[in-house]
């Protein structure tokens, strides 16, 4: 067959093959598409290696391979057929299928070769999707490069083989998007494939393969999965409008990140001795899960309880009374609640003895009305408490993304923080705020916040905002269960309450040491500039030292009324640091303070000075630990002199810039309840 003859599909004429060029391309292709619409292509032979000209030529040899050959007689694509035939002819089915088989055997489907083995980016009637493990047959879409290229993209659609076999969206060998693994009746993340009048579907899972495929329940009607270049999936079905209806389609997403800091649900492994269930969800990301297709749920439960790294299960399958045991270890990925009744599937997390007992009464309404360290919120009520995160809502945007106000059912107030699919952080950091707020209590440690406002800030309430913070430090550092190096303080971090009461607030990148442990070191640099020690900044070591230096930041913020970063004078390039060590050298430390200060005792604000510069000195061996600092700030002990402030001068992280005004700090207050 020459470029410009096709070849129509037997027995129907739905398909025909022939040669093509998509778009503006120049390149000739061999592909297969839709009589009633040509320029849907469904399937490329030479998808990596077009023709430069219209002189292609397909043939079909004598050992039944079919061959594409160009004007020079070079073989550009071959079907490569498993094996001979005495007679071997190629044929185009009315399913869209180009097989080669035995002339000899009428009526035979025991095809040599079959294109619907090769998929291109589009699942037809009768393809399989998924893997044959006795052919090593690998069935899956791989999208174009572009509406112009058909070569292979850069996403694929497939079932993934790792864990327990789910059906994803993937970029290169990464999974952006998950439909989920199949329980039965559908995909956990795809409750709108169902029972419907225009194809039925089957998913196959045996000791030879694992498979989806679908059948049309009508031949008149065309209907088809494709995956496009910018990896999106979607069914399109032709339905006598002459076009494409498009439905069902896979978004790439990111899975739910949410926590409400009055206690929040930890969505992640809390190691324990029970079970909470949760309805109408998505599973988790199965791809590094235990699977057994025989097992009762009961003795599902058993066997995740024998094991301290199970932090949940579920049935396999969830037709009738459900069968078939599914473990999960370590985080729980990408779930997603259901709204409407029936489409998700139980699952049951393992949570400590304690926490699920007060959970499990606070889910019932029952038992004493008692303060709850971890109450459940499920999305639902979070979107209809923030009036489903609208912007009016907002409060304001952190590290891992924006925060909401919100108004829970019985009328309380509570901050909801959101995982932004853009936040430089993750799951992880948003996990370690949850626990680490739910086991901290202190008064100078946030517990619930409400609605932000600006007050002024007169010198008694800045004075009392230095030394709550301080005793806040130093319940992390020294007195809490857990010793905490905070990494992150700053201003915008501290929250104030009705009476001005300082509250420290956003734990996501603390870290929690043990024993005798001093210091750390990470290459993973996180925090603001402005606030970091050198050590940190520069060399990635942190310690309590690491928190002096910022509450020393601070201090010097507070009583001048200036932030650090992006500070400028107009007769230097010192930052808020090198200019707060100037004046003090300079014995001109008063000209520090702020104006609108109003009435202030001197020796006060020279001492709040003096501990902010003993605080920021470059080597950390020479900063005091909190414990001192609380001393220093409280009594009228003697002070150390200071040494030489630590980012004193211009640089990155002071972020100056000379035609930059000066800014002044400002403090987010906040009500909320004390710890």
């Amino acid at each position: 067959m020459k470029d410009g003859e096709t070849l129509v599909s037997a027995g129907g004429g739905s398909f025909e093959l022939g040669f093509f060029s998509p778009g503006n391309s120049k390149g000739r292709y061999l592909g297969i598409w839709y009589t009633i619409s040509t320029e849907t292509v469904v399937w490329v032979a030479n998808r990596e290696s077009p023709l430069d000209n219209h002189s292609g030529v397909l043939k079909v040899n004598q050992e039944g391979d079919i061959l594409l050959v160009s004007n020079t007689n070079t073989t550009v694509w071959s079907s490569n057929t498993s094996r001979a035939a005495a007679n071997p002819v190629a044929q185009l089915l009315d399913s869209g299928n180009l097989v080669v088989k035995d002339g000899d055997d009428n009526g035979s489907e025991k095809f040599l070769w079959q294109s619907f083995d090769y998929p291109c980016d589009t699942l037809l009637p009768g393809m399989k999707m998924g893997m044959n493990s006795v052919t090593g047959l690998d069935w899956f879409l791989t999208s174009w490069k572009s509406t112009e290229d058909p070569a292979q993209g850069e996403f694929s659609f497939r079932i993934d083989r790792h864990g327990f076999q789910q059906l994803v969206v993937m970029e290169g060998d990464k999974i952006k998007a998950r439909a989920g693994s199949w329980n039965g009746l559908r995909f956990t993340g795809y409750p709108a494939l169902r029972l419907n009048p225009v194809f039925q579907y089957k998913f196959v899972l045996n000791e030879n393969e694992v498979y989806y495929d679908f059948t049309l329940m009508n031949s008149s009607v065309f209907s088809r999965l494709a995956i496009n270049p910018l990896g999106t999936v979607g069914r399109f079905t032709w339905m006598d409008q002459e076009t494409w209806l498009g439905a069902l389609r896979y978004i790439r997403d990111r899975s739910i990140g949410l926590m409400v800091v009055f206690g929040g649900l930890n969505w992640n492994a809390m190691i324990g001795d029970g079970f909470l269930k949760y309805t109408g969800l998505k599973l988790p990301d199965t791809s590094s899960a235990w699977f057994n297709m025989t097992m009762s749920l009961k003795e599902c439960e058993g066997l995740c309880l024998k094991n301290c790294s199970c932090t949940a299960y579920s049935n396999v399958d969830i037709r009738g009374e459900g069968s078939g045991c599914l473990r999960w270890f370590g985080n729980l990925d990408d779930m997603r609640i259901y709204s409407q009744g029936g489409q998700g599937q139980d699952l049951y997390i393992r949570l400590a003895n304690s926490e699920l007992g007060i959970t499990r009464k606070d889910y019932d309404n029952e038992g004493r009305n008692e303060d709850m360290e971890l109450p459940l919120f499920d999305f639902m009520a979070i979107a209809n408490a923030t009036c489903n995160f609208s912007s009016n809502n907002k409060l304001g945007e952190g590290g891992f993304g924006p925060v909401y106000k919100g108004t829970l059912q019985e009328g309380q107030v509570v901050a909801v923080k959101r995982l932004s699919k853009n936040s430089g952080q993750g799951l992880n950091e948003l996990k370690n705020e949850v626990l680490l707020i739910a086991k901290l209590q202190h008064r100078n440690l946030v517990k619930l916040l409400d609605q932000t406002k600006s007050k002024l800030l007169d010198w008694h309430k800045r004075i009392n905002i230095i030394g709550g913070v301080a005793r806040g430090l130093l319940y992390l550092h020294q007195d809490s269960r857990l010793r905490i190096i905070h990494r992150d303080l700053k201003a915008s971090n501290i929250l104030l309450d009705n009476d001005m009461n300082p509250k420290i607030s956003d734990f996501g990148i603390a870290k929690s040491f043990g024993g005798d442990q001093g210091d750390a070191k990470t290459n993973r640099i996180i925090g603001t500039y402005g606030y970091m020690s050198p050590e940190y900044a520069v060399h990635g070591k942190y310690s309590i030292k690491s928190d002096v230096f910022s509450f020393g930041v601070l201090i010097l913020e507070i009583v001048s009324g200036k932030k650090n970063r992006g500070f400028c004078h107009p007769e230097n390039h010192l930052n808020l640091l090198g200019h707060a060590w100037r004046l003090w050298i300079e014995d001109r430390a008063i000209e520090l303070i702020d104006d609108l200060v109003g009435a202030f005792t001197l020796s006060e604000v020279l001492r709040c000075i003096h501990v902010g510069l003993l605080c920021v000195q470059q080597r950390q061996e020479d900063r005091p630990n909190m414990w001192v600092v609380v001393l220093m700030l409280s009594s009228e002990i003697l002070l150390p002199k200071p040494r030489q402030p630590g980012f004193y001068t211009d640089s990155p992280e002071a972020d100056y810039s000379p035609s930059t005004p000066c800014s002044e700090n400002e403090f987010s207050s906040t009500l909320f309840e004390a710890r």
